[in-house]
């Protein structure tokens, strides 16, 4: 595998978009196998996997660098700038020793360290190492940065194409601008945009991560949850045949996930479990009805804490309470905390808990495929869930990497 530069101003721990997106994208190389080195003016060790170079030339706050950019600020470019220059264009080159790519976050459009910009060029010439110039926010098209810009060397550095170099912006806007900027064609330019992590931003536990990861949860089209042990009133065939109708309406790839433990049968002896394991078998369902009990690595009774089952009601995309007995209906009432729709049994209780803000079918004679439509429609015709979905399946992370850093890393 390659080893691939990253290089900015700072990087992680410290906080920042630019920082947040080195951090998943060290991490993402890194999970993938490829040898990462974060290369920065501030910062530290975020990750044990990542090799981390922090000096504080590449910055742009040591005193050095500050007092070159006030005279580069009022025009000066003197004696000071290129030795600076000279100073950085070695400890850099030391740096980027033995990578094959640099991914260079802003070094290329933003006069933070002109100095650093310079250097950039200088190391590159000679080199085989691509570089990729990511590029999140441009000075030259920033109102409140032109009285600090002028014509010439260095800082047409900012508004001139490089050669040799693939640029990546972080959305199409940043490259209609640039592409104006740099007067190149706008599909010379990659738009890479930011993602985001669900297991981090929802604070999953260990539980929910592996559940999610076993189960590719996050590739589904829609998740519904069945929080219920497996006894007969929960009535969970009801949920199967709804699944299997939502798949063959749909042709998409829906999910049930069954949440409690099953009864004292065994799976392989008769009993209600086993009824619904062929069930599933039957209808061609095992790989989208999960019993989550089956993963328990070896232990028959896994039963998700309340962190996990939070972490699974925000997850889902609905909730499915297909009960023909029930006391009250807690469920209803945490899929209203977590803000997704309830479908559930048409029984009193259940009305009582949910009232004109939940779906209802008869638990009985309802026919699955009238219940899979009213589900499949109610969601598609939500912007939340269809935002939920789309987030879910195209901005993690992990997808952004292998889908869009990984192929211009390897120069495709």
């Amino acid at each position: 595998m390659k080893r691939v530069a990253i290089l900015h101003y700072a990087s992680p721990p410290v906080v920042g978009g630019v920082e947040s997106t080195i951090a998943y994208h060290a991490r993402g190389l890194a999970d993938l196998g490829y040898a990462v080195r974060v290369i920065s003016g501030s910062g530290g060790t975020f990750d044990p996997r990542v090799e981390t170079v922090i000096d504080p030339l590449f910055g742009s706050s040591a005193s050095e660098v500050l007092n070159v950019k006030r005279e580069l600020d009022h025009g000066q470019v003197t004696e000071t700038f290129w030795q600076l220059v000279d100073s950085i264009r070695e400890r850099l080159t030391n740096a980027l020793k033995d990578c094959e790519v640099c991914i260079a976050h802003n070094v290329t459009s933003l006069h933070k360290n002109l100095a650093l910009t310079q250097a950039l060029v200088s190391a590159g010439n000679g080199s085989r190492r691509r570089l990729i110039a990511w590029t999140h926010d441009l000075a030259w098209t920033n109102a409140q940065y032109l009285p600090e810009l002028h014509s010439g060397a260095p800082w047409d550095l900012l508004r001139q194409p490089w050669p040799n170099v693939r640029y990546v912006t972080v959305s199409e806007a940043r490259r209609s601008e640039l592409a104006e900027l740099l007067n190149i064609p706008p599909d010379h330019i990659a738009v890479v945009v930011p993602g985001i992590d669900p297991a981090r931003f929802f604070q999953w536990t260990p539980l929910t991560i592996k559940l999610a990861d076993r189960l590719r949860l996050l590739d589904a089209d829609g998740i519904l949850l069945l929080p219920a042990r497996i006894t007969r009133r929960k009535n969970i065939e009801l949920g199967i045949k709804v699944l299997h109708a939502m798949r063959d309406l749909s042709g998409r790839d829906y999910r049930l996930i069954v949440t409690g433990p099953p009864g004292p049968h065994n799976p392989a002896n008769p009993g209600y479990l086993g009824e619904l394991l062929r069930l599933r078998q039957e209808l061609g369902v095992e790989d989208a009805v999960h019993f989550l009990y089956q993963y328990g690595d070896g232990d028959p009774q896994l039963i998700p804490d309340d962190a996990t089952m939070a972490n699974l009601f925000v997850l889902a995309d609905a909730l499915f309470f297909p009960s023909t007995q029930e006391g009250f209906g807690i469920p209803i009432l945490e899929a209203g905390l977590a803000g997704i729709p309830s479908f559930c049994a048409d029984i009193p209780p259940l009305r009582r808990t949910g009232l004109h803000d939940a779906y209802y079918f008869d638990p009985i004679k309802g026919v699955p495929r009238d219940i899979a439509a009213t589900i499949i429609s109610t969601l598609e015709v939500s912007p939340p869930s269809r935002l939920r979905v789309r987030v879910r399946k195209h901005y993690r992370w992990d997808v952004l990497i292998r889908t869009h850093v990984v192929p211009l890393v390897e120069g495709k």
